[in-house]
Formats: C-alpha cells, structure tokens, sequence
C-alpha cells in the first residue's frame, strides 16, 4: 500500500483558503491543518481567562485576544489561533495582513487530549522563536491544573505548576492573579468528550 503525499501550500494560498473556509484551520510548515471544535470546557476556561484578564488589563498598554485571533511564526512558517494572547504595546501584523499578528507577550493554551503532546513541546518551541514572547500558560481542562513557564533570561524559562481551587496563578510579565477556583468556574468534569 502506497502513502499519498500531502500537498504543500504555501503561507499566501493557506490565506486565500482561510478567508473563504467555515472552519479555522492551522498552518504549520506547508501542511493545512483543521482546527477541532472546542468542547464546553475547554471553551467556559478559555473565556474564563480571558474575561478575567481583560478585565484587569483596562485602559493600560495591553491588547487581550481570544480564540479567533490569527498568530504568525515566521521562523517556524506556523499561522495559529492560541486560545488567549496578550501583547504589549502596538500590535505588529504579518507582511501584507491586518488580521495577523506577530507579536505576542503571554500566550495561554488550553489543553486537550488530542493536542497535549504538540501544545506543550513543538507548539511551546515555535512560540519561544518570537521575539517578544514572554510567558506561557497551560491550562488542563480535565483537572483543575495549570502550568506556567515565563523567561527570566535570553535561554532561561521557569517552570511553575498549579493544583487545586485554591491555588493563584500569578503571571510574571504582567500583574495579573487569578485562582484555579475564577479560571474553572462553571466546569462540569463530569462530562465527557
């Protein structure tokens, strides 16, 4: 039995399709990839978060983005919707787009099964390629944990671990607390996927 090879796309025709497609989808390296739908709790924590955060960070220096907000990796040829960012400052975009930036400060993954493995090793390396890119958060929608990881130097990341309600996640490069109680309110891990 013969494999068939995957069509290479290059970044401008993975855009042409992005605009007209129903669904996101990823782009890593040439290959299109869908993007899942999300569950409830994987969606209720990924507001949860981003509802808190923004809140916090009203009327200072700071753009807080949820879900559908396009990321380049230039150095990785990755496009990518992270389920919260934060940047610092003016947005920077892709050459030639308005709708993509490049320039994230915090990103906060919310872990799924299927993507686990990727979100915590070659999504978290193409991640670290940014510039500007200072702290990464995971958050397990099956548990109440979270995972921290922020630079402290130019190849130096500390890794912290969160367990429990009444654990406070505190960010590094920015003040913001929040408990695992705010970030889960309304999970019901009873339900499967």
């Amino acid at each position: 039995m013969q494999l068939q090879e995957q069509r290479q796309y290059s970044p401008t025709e993975y855009l042409e399709l992005e605009v007209i497609c129903e669904y996101r989808n990823e782009y890593i390296n040439g290959q299109i990839i869908p993007m899942t739908g999300g569950t409830p709790n994987h969606n209720q924590i990924a507001g949860n978060f981003y509802a808190a955060l923004n809140f916090a960070l009203k009327r200072q220096p700071y753009r807080v983005f949820v879900a559908e907000q396009r990321l380049w990796i230039p150095k990785k040829q990755i496009y990518t919707y992270p389920d919260v960012m934060v940047v610092a400052g003016s947005l920077e975009f892709a050459q030639g787009r308005t709708d993509t930036i490049t320039n994230p400060l915090i990103i906060v993954e919310v872990l799924s099964k299927s993507t686990r493995s990727y979100d915590i090793d070659e999504k978290f390396a193409a991640y670290r390629s940014l510039p500007g890119f200072q702290e990464y958060i995971l958050i397990d929608q099956y548990k109440k944990h979270v995972e921290q990881y922020y630079k402290t130097d130019e190849r130096k990341w500390i890794f912290l671990e969160y367990e429990g309600e009444n654990s406070i996640l505190a960010l590094s490069s920015i003040q913001f607390e929040i408990s695992l109680l705010d970030i889960y309110d309304k999970v019901d891990f009873e339900v499967q996927e």
